[in-house]
């Protein structure tokens, strides 16, 4: 089964499938090895790892289309990307449905945010109009070339409109061709549980650490009727909080050995990397 029937099919199921963010490559290849099904292509993680600066629509297609691609060649699982607002109208959304869908991705996820768009957990977000936001995801579902392309349309109009109107939203989305529907910020547990029922398409829940929505456990999103359980940036905060960790005792301490405690053995990195099997390849062909 293709990487795309295989999301389609985990989406659909709705048992709450946990899905990690991956900022690269590397980070790709340790959520896949820790047994994950699938991966997103995070935005704010590219926005926050790759530039040094907040998720405030700083990230362009071509990074998230380079990224999208080097992690698709670095990892089997599928692929849920990231591609904000489409970075432009319907026509640019087009453009980028058809660059992403090149690179590699199995799902593309699209947002009504007015551009420059935010975090969707910080406050001063606004949105397009409705009929706008609508062309897009039909734009989006059009561009693709293989039916087997998801689409995934997410709306922040919860924190600008309220929540009934994110959720008419949402359902415009749907009619208009996405195959997942994201509502994100929702503020109350009642709202998340409110959703499944409310919705047609399967959906992702974002569990954003030290966000604006509560913090559901996976196991209870999948039976209220979810989809994925997207931790989107769970792998960027713990990586920075090791960084911050070893550095702290190199800085402190003036060196630093292999204290599993502390640094990733120098044997398990290369082994993430796959440098056995490069090894095996020089043999093979040197």
């Amino acid at each position: 089964m293709s990487t795309r029937k295989t999301l389609k099919a985990l989406a659909e199921a709705r048992r709450g499938v946990i899905v990690p963010g991956a900022f690269n490559a590397l980070s790709a290849r340790v959520v896949e090895d820790l047994g994950f099904e699938a991966i997103y292509v995070t935005g704010a993680g590219v926005t926050n790892m790759w530039f040094g600066l907040p998720d405030q629509g700083f990230m362009g297609l071509a990074e998230i289309a380079d990224h999208t691609a080097r992690i698709r060649d670095a990892v089997s699982l599928p692929l849920i990307v990231d591609a904000d607002t489409g970075f432009g109208n319907a026509l640019n959304v087009y453009h980028t449905v058809r660059t992403l869908e090149r690179a590699g991705a199995d799902c593309i996820q699209l947002e009504d945010q007015v551009a420059p768009k935010r975090c969707g957990h910080f406050s001063g977000k606004d949105v397009i109009g409705t009929e706008e936001a609508v062309a897009k995801i039909k734009a989006a579902a059009d561009a693709r070339q293989d039916e087997n392309l998801l689409i995934m349309a997410r709306t922040d109009a919860a924190a600008v409109h309220g929540f009934e109107a994110a959720v008419e939203r949402a359902t415009r989305f749907a009619d208009a061709g996405a195959d997942i529907l994201f509502v994100e910020a929702v503020t109350t547990a009642d709202e998340i549980r409110a959703l499944p029922k409310r919705l047609p398409r399967p959906q992702l829940m974002n569990m954003v650490i030290g966000g604006k929505t509560p913090i559901f456990n996976a196991t209870e999103l999948g039976e209220l009727g979810y989809g994925i359980v997207l931790y989107a940036n769970a792998a960027l905060q713990g990586a920075v909080a090791g960084m911050q960790k070893a550095l702290g005792v190199l800085h402190n301490t003036r060196q630093l050995t292999e204290e599993p405690a502390i640094v990733a053995p120098f044997a398990e990195r290369q082994r993430l990397v796959g440098k056995p099997e490069w090894d095996a390849l020089e043999k093979r062909y040197g």
